[in-house]
């Protein structure tokens, strides 16, 4: 598989990787035995970078990884999880925790480094913590080897910018950023570079609203928009493609975004988007999307605590 340079850290990820957050179960009930098969095949395809955090399935994710990844050589994938957000109204990104946390996900996997270690959602909490307290107890762990890479993730692109500009990071992690819809990631990218900072890339369906399949009752799409992603979707099916196919490649074309990180506990879906990966873009069909998902381009919603986000999109949309 295709891959391309974190930044400055030395690693090669896949230009698509896996994702564990359906391991733990938060688009819908898992079958254990496909979970873990998808994480089989996800290496078979050469998806070797995993992407999990403790608060996919209040750690049910990582201990599912746990067991798929037992008697895989640890140099054959790289494995990255997060901290600091534990439930859906937990967080906690002390010194302390941090500690903690970076043991308690260790033990789960089964391994004894992680190589990247991000700050989860750091958009819902006071980010001069993060500045002054967590990244700096994140160093100290780097230090000693047990994880080789830190970052940051979360929503909204105002936060990555407010880290940056007082302190660095070897990586970000955007999710529904950088899609058909949205593309609010792109504009940072030079600013990104110009800090050194490997940029990974996920969710390019947008939780579901760039597929054909029901959103999550937790989908904060309103229903314009909605309408508006129905029709581009309606207008892929006229053609015969899968928007979901699109939508991915779209994702995967930009060569400054490292990765795509997508995953499945499904592994029939795993070996889907592996081939769509490899297949070449329409490109007059997503010419034809584009304009169809222009009025409800960039819309983006709010995510924490308020002062931590962006501008908010168009009335209407």
């Amino acid at each position: 598989m295709k891959t391309r340079p974190l930044g400055r850290t030395g690693l090669d990820l896949p230009w698509l990787s896996f994702g564990a957050s359906s391991l733990g179960q938060e688009f819908r009930s898992v079958d254990v035995g496909e979970a873990l098969r998808s994480v089989r095949v996800a290496l078979d395809l050469g998806m070797n970078f995993i992407d999990t955090s403790p608060f996919y399935g209040r750690g049910m994710s990582e201990c599912l990884l746990g067991v798929a990844l037992r008697g895989v050589p640890r140099d054959s994938y790289i494995l990255g999880t997060k901290l600091g957000r534990y439930d859906k109204a937990h967080f906690d990104f002390s010194a302390k925790r941090v500690t903690e946390s970076v043991d308690v996900s260790l033990h789960r996997m089964g391994v004894d480094h992680l190589d990247i270690m991000l700050c989860h959602d750091i958009e819902f909490v006071d980010m001069a913590q993060i500045i002054h307290e967590t990244l700096p107890a994140l160093r100290k762990i780097q230090e000693a080897g047990k994880v080789r890479f830190i970052g940051v993730s979360g929503y909204p692109m105002k936060m990555f910018r407010y880290v940056l500009d007082q302190t660095g990071l070897d990586v970000i992690l955007s999710y529904n950023h950088y899609t058909l819809q949205n593309t609010m990631l792109a504009d940072l990218v030079p600013y990104l570079k110009e800090k050194g900072v490997g940029i990974m890339n996920a969710a390019p369906f947008s939780a579901r609203l760039l597929t054909n399949a029901p959103l999550p009752p937790w989908h904060k799409a309103t229903p314009f928009v909605r309408e508006t992603a129905k029709k581009a979707s309606d207008h892929c099916a006229s053609k015969g493609v899968d928007i979901a196919q699109l939508a991915l490649q779209y994702s995967l074309a930009d060569e400054d975004m490292t990765t795509c990180v997508v995953g499945s506990a499904n592994p029939e879906n795993v070996k889907k988007w592996a081939e769509w990966a490899d297949l070449p873009i329409d490109r007059t069909l997503l010419a034809e999307v584009l304009e169809i998902l222009k009025p409800i381009h960039d819309w983006h919603y709010t995510e924490g605590r308020p002062e931590n986000n962006d501008p908010p999109s168009e009335p209407g949309v």
